[in-house]
């Protein structure tokens, strides 16, 4: 493990050269303090260089790294000649265990915006026992995928827990957003059905609501919500849907729980879904959201259909342009109940597409907080969550960003 005084950058951004790398590399220039050394990392030089002289003037002097993730030597080297490293190159199980595993033994903090259950449960199996002895904090899903579901639960329940009301018990998510899909994300979801495919036992492993426990076998036999249930209209008249990350958020959640010792509640019921409005015109929606990602998923995971999918889907490396990405938004509305009856709610928001611009603002300070706010974050390493690994620095940095998390009793 390299000794931090040895490395000659503070922060690297592996993938700089996609879609959500240059725009990751943008929110830097634009927010990071004077003086850390921050460099771009990918397979082509000249891209990079291309990637850099579209930056700001402040970036107009960080480093240039070649690596591949197919070239294990680059990836030491990357790992080592660096603190921090956040990556964007996915699918995640396709390209992203030799950089965890390069960082876990580099000693060098990583974060990453998979939404891959099972890169997630590979990575654990692998670099979690080495992360922990270096001391490197693997963070993954640092993006929309996962932060503000894991910081709205992790705030409830340090809300609950500082008035006395005990720990967490029903908690609900309701997601609503304006946003486009990149290349890239549909790629991640590609891959991941093609895996299933490959090994139909992986079903049982996304199936699980405790795919991502520290310790599966010592996890309460409470139950979980389904992840693709019927729409459904809520007691003050909204209607909602499966909401498509879902199945990956809530994975994250009970994994933080877990990695705390269940310190949000042993009873912990955790779910996801989609508002789609109120009235008639929200039960229409709602089963159309409903129909469509069944029948999304069904024709990604059947050969020909996928192959008719691949000519209209936007192709990796590509996605919303921005106008698009500044007209978008997201919202979360996390409502809870203790232990004792007393009920929470939790609101987390911010402008930009979800997917791409708020993303780069929450993989960006989650990135910081690694380089700048070690003395403050909490006491772990290993592979963690963004609530285990920053929890309130996060939240602080990411409220000072324009994002909003707010915890209030109903």
């Amino acid at each position: 493990m390299a000794a931090d005084g040895a490395r000659t950058h503070d922060l690297v951004v592996y993938g700089a050269t996609g879609f959500v790398g240059r725009l990751l590399a943008s929110y830097l220039a634009g927010s990071a303090p004077a003086g850390l050394r921050i460099a771009l990392a990918g397979r082509s030089r000249a891209r990079l260089e291309e990637v850099r002289a579209g930056l700001p003037a402040a970036a107009r002097d960080w480093a240039l790294v070649e690596a591949d993730s197919g070239d294990a030597a680059s990836l030491r080297a990357l790992a080592e000649g660096t603190r921090v490293l956040a990556t964007t190159v996915g699918p995640y199980a396709r390209y992203g265990l030799p950089v965890v595993e390069a960082c876990a033994r580099a000693g060098t903090h990583y974060a990453d915006l998979t939404g891959e259950v099972l890169f997630v449960r590979d990575a654990i199996e692998r670099c979690d026992a080495v992360a922990r002895e270096t001391g490197a904090r693997i963070v993954h899903a640092c993006g929309y995928d996962s932060i503000p579901s894991d910081l709205s639960t992790f705030l409830l329940a340090r809300q609950a827990a500082a008035d006395g009301a005990g720990g967490l018990r029903e908690v609900q998510l309701v997601a609503t957003a304006r946003g486009g899909f990149s290349g890239g994300t549909i790629d991640s979801m590609r891959a991941q059905l093609e895996a299933v495919t490959a090994d139909p036992a992986l079903r049982r492993v996304l199936g699980d609501p405790f795919a991502l426990s520290p310790d599966r076998t010592a996890e309460p036999d409470t139950r979980q919500p389904r992840d693709a249930g019927p729409p459904v209209r809520t007691p003050d008249g909204r209607w909602t849907a499966p909401f498509v990350m879902g199945p990956f958020n809530t994975r994250i959640v009970r994994r933080s729980n877990a990695l705390q010792d269940w310190a949000y509640g042993r009873e912990l019921s955790y779910g996801e879904v989609m508002g789609a409005g109120r009235g008639p015109l929200g039960a229409v929606t709602a089963t159309g959201i409903t129909a469509g990602l069944a029948g999304a998923m069904a024709a990604m995971g059947f050969g020909p259909t996928r192959a008719l999918l691949d000519r209209v889907l936007p192709a990796p490396g590509t996605g919303p342009g921005a106008e698009a990405r500044e007209k978008g938004w997201f919202r979360m509305v996390v409502d809870a109940t203790t232990e004792s009856g007393r009920r929470y709610r939790a609101t987390a928001a911010g402008k930009g597409d979800p997917g791409y611009a708020a993303t780069a603002v929450m993989l960006g300070e989650a990135a910081l907080a690694l380089a700048v706010d070690g003395d403050r974050l909490p006491a772990a390493a290993g592979s963690l969550t963004p609530a285990t690994a920053m929890g309130e620095v996060l939240v602080e940095r990411l409220r000072a960003a324009g994002h909003t998390y707010e915890v209030t009793e109903r």
